[in-house]
């Protein structure tokens, strides 16, 4: 990993609880998709994020989601608000975007775990990809999926790309699926044999999954996610 100063070109809300963070980096640096940064607070206090942009992008774009004043995500957005610049660590994660893999994919992600099936989606569709993807994103309300637009294009766009949003709470105008996002995956899937799967969100409900889908016949080899390192 590299030390890297960073602008702090703009830092937007998406909605009371996640902020679009932009950053531009002094010097390029390659990662991969599906990589993560750490914002460096201090020598010994580093953050993680997962990159929101395709390695292709000029700018980095991070995800954070903070609804809690004074959480630890927090105390970054209040940090990046009052400086221009910020030091970041990447890249790092073993969980990136496996390319040269013909498997069909399976892309899911909690709340801001968007971020990082983001970034593996637009290298997918920088390169050309062609391989079928399905790409559950799961939230407790639409408000809280804060980047529905973006997905419901990707799906128009490409044929090999199919958008499955799932909410808990629903209005009676919603259009996607009703329900916990591991029971409808459960319930899409009877094996989940012969799929790479990414996952990306909170560390309990990845690990819910992984219980999940071993019933399911999923080859750990090839499933992907970063919490993995941390969640035995």
């Amino acid at each position: 990993m590299k030390t890297i100063r960073c602008q702090i070109k703009k830092i937007t809300p998406f909605n009371d609880a996640v902020f679009q963070v932009v950053l531009k980096p002094d010097t390029a640096f390659d990662f991969k998709a599906g990589q993560y940064l750490s914002v460096v607070m201090g020598e010994k206090d580093k953050r993680p994020f997962s990159i929101a942009s395709a390695p292709n992008a000029d700018e980095i774009e991070l995800h954070i989601g903070a609804a809690v004043s004074e959480s630890y995500p927090m105390q970054v957005v209040e940090r990046l608000k009052n400086s221009t610049h910020i030091d970041i660590e990447a890249p790092a994660g073993d969980a990136y975007f496996r390319q040269e893999s013909t498997r069909p994919r399976v892309l899911i992600a909690g709340g801001t775990g968007f971020s990082y099936i983001k970034s593996i989606i637009e290298h997918q569709i920088a390169i050309g990809e062609k391989v079928h993807t399905q790409f559950y994103w799961g939230c407790r309300t639409e408000d809280a999926m804060y980047y529905q637009d973006i997905a419901r294009q990707w799906h128009q766009a490409h044929d090999w790309l199919e958008f499955i949003p799932v909410i808990e709470q629903a209005n009676a105008d919603w259009t996607g699926k009703q329900a916990n996002l591991l029971e409808q995956i459960k319930q899409d899937f009877i094996s989940l044999n012969g799929y790479d799967v990414y996952i990306a969100g909170r560390f309990d409900m990845v690990g819910a999954a992984r219980e999940i889908f071993r019933a399911q016949g999923i080859e750990e080899a090839h499933l992907y996610g970063d919490a993995f390192a941390f969640i035995k």
